[in-house]
Parts: structure tokens; C-alpha cells; sequence
């Protein structure tokens, strides 16, 4: 079962990257790439999946508030370890992303193999929740170590951006309203929607390997290990601890166990960028994460 639902994840991911080292494809590319999946394939696979399934009333919304609790939690014990091990003001907020912020696009490929449709209906509405929680600690973070002075509002202004400009967000909140009051898809866009998000999977796997790189790991190895531990390690048993208290079950407890376990997001490289924080740090984040989810996602299917 590991085998079948990590393999063709984890495959597509190394030929990412060695397309990239092949020169295959090319930094160009693989920013089109990312710009077609993060504003067009991904949104339509969610909003198809969610707008399109049975009704969002059977959500197991325990599922969401476990997963609040439990992002909640590992954002207070990484801000703690900030401040006793005096994390720089500019590694700050990087390592604080890296510690909870999870790869949606590597999260649906293994859920889809692993749990199949309704197990992407529980996932989608479960980021739609989870993922404006953790922008606003993000930029929060980001801004509070950033050196530069923002007001009040100003802080409000780049949150909120942060989060109407999100187009999975959207996709979500648009899929559990179109599956509230209309739910069936006329066969054209049954049709439509099928073929645009079978693009979004591989197209995001192939572009996420390409962008990972080696070269600056060997520097960063000790802090990117820690908030990989915190990711893989902390926020996995953090989060089954809160499945069992809000007793979630079936689908959607293996939903979270999979959620709690995946890298860190690629992401935190474009956030640190924005807002002043270490990008090298980021990228040796991801890097090491996303090799080190394998064990912890074997882990969390084992469990599951």
C-alpha cells in the first residue's frame, strides 16, 4: 500500500528534477508552470472536486478543528523555540513557515491514490479552512521580524491580500457553495473539468522536483532540520493527539494523519522573498522536508 500511494508521487519528483539537471526544462518554464498550476489547474480540480461531490454537509468539520488546534499549537512551540535558542530576526519568520506550512499540491496527488474521491472532498475543504489560518500567522510573523515599521493597517492590508488573492482559498469557498445549491455539473464541464485538472497532478510534481536544489542544504542543515522535525515529527503526533480528543474517524482521520505528515510548502520561499526573511533558508527547508515526508508519510499510511 505504501508502495502504490508514495511511489508515483515521489517518482514524478525525481523526474522533476532530473529533467531540470538535464536542462530538459528550464526556469522559465517552471515558472509558467507554477503560475498555470497555482492560478488555473489546481483551482478547478478543487472547486470540480468539492462543487461537484454529494453535499459538504457530511463533512467531518472535527477533522478542520483538529487541524486548527493542531496548527495553532506547533506555531506557539516554534515561535518558543524562536526565542529560546535566539533565532535571528531574519531566519525568523522562514523557520516559523517552515515548522507548519504543508505542500497542498504533494497532499492531493497521495490523498487521490491513497483514499480516492472523498477523500479529496474532506482534504479540499479542509485546506479552505486551514490555509487562511496560516497565512495570517505567516505574514504576522514575517512583518513582526521583517525590521521594517508596518501600522496597523498596513499590516491588515498585506494579510488580507495574502488571503483574498489566494486562489485555492477561493476555489474552495466557490466549490462548497456550488455544491450547496446547484451540485451537478452539466456533462461539458463534467468533461472540461476532468481533462483541466488531470493536468494539475503531474504538472505540479514535475515542477516542484525541478525546483529543488541542493546547494546551500550543507549550511543550513541544522535549522532546517529542526523545523523539519517540528513538521514531520511534532505536527504529526500534535495532530493525532487532537483526532482523538475531537474524535475523528474513517476517511477523514487518515485525511489528517496524510495532512500533519507532508513537507513544507514551496511557498515559504515566495513569502520570505516579499518580506524580508531568508530565502536560503527556505529553500533548504523545502528540500529537506520533502525527502524526509517520505518516512513520515509511510508512517501516517501505516497508521492509517
Amino acid at each position: 500500500m505504501i508502495l502504490n500511494n508514495l511511489f508515483p508521487v515521489f517518482a514524478l519528483l525525481v523526474l522533476g528534477s532530473l529533467l531540470k539537471h538535464y536542462s530538459l526544462t528550464t526556469d522559465a518554464f517552471l515558472k509558467t508552470s507554477d503560475r498555470l498550476i497555482y492560478f488555473i489547474f489546481f483551482p478547478v480540480m478543487l472547486f470540480w472536486k468539492i462543487g461537484g461531490a454529494s453535499s459538504v454537509s457530511g463533512t467531518d468539520w472535527e477533522l478542520c478543528k483538529a487541524a486548527l488546534c493542531s496548527v495553532l499549537t506547533i506555531y506557539v512551540l516554534s515561535s518558543m523555540h524562536i526565542t529560546l535558542f535566539n533565532v535571528s530576526d531574519y531566519q525568523a519568520g522562514t523557520f516559523s513557515q517552515s515548522c507548519y506550512r504543508f505542500n497542498t499540491y504533494i497532499g492531493m496527488a497521495i490523498i487521490i491514490n491513497a483514499l480516492g474521491e472523498e477523500g479529496i472532498r474532506h482534504f479540499g475543504i479542509l485546506i479552505g479552512v486551514v490555509i487562511p489560518v496560516i497565512n495570517v500567522l505567516a505574514v504576522s510573523t514575517l512583518i513582526w521580524f521583517s525590521g521594517k515599521r508596518f501600522t496597523l493597517w498596513e499590516r491588515a492590508c498585506l494579510t488580507g491580500k495574502a488571503l483574498i488573492s489566494n486562489p485555492l482559498i477561493l476555489a474552495c469557498v466557490a466549490g462548497i457553495l456550488y455544491s450547496r445549491f446547484v451540485n451537478v455539473f452539466p456533462p461539458f464541464l463534467e468533461n472540461f473539468f476532468r481533462l483541466t485538472a488531470s493536468a494539475a497532478l503531474p504538472l505540479a510534481l514535475l515542477s516542484i522536483g525541478g525546483a529543488l536544489t541542493f546547494t546551500n542544504l550543507k549550511d543550513y542543515i541544522r535549522l532546517s532540520l529542526v523545523g523539519s522535525i517540528f513538521k514531520l515529527l511534532v505536527f504529526p503526533v500534535t495532530g493525532y493527539f487532537f483526532l482523538r480528543a475531537f474524535h475523528v474517524t474513517d476517511i477523514p482521520f487518515k485525511v489528517g494523519m496524510i495532512f500533519f505528515t507532508l513537507p513544507a510548502s514551496t511557498a515559504i520561499y515566495v513569502l520570505s522573498s516579499q518580506l524580508n526573511s531568508d530565502t536560503e533558508l527556505a529553500s533548504a527547508s523545502i528540500v529537506l522536508s520533502t525527502m524526509l515526508s517520505f518516512f513520515a508519510l509511510s508512517a501516517a499510511l501505516l497508521i492509517c
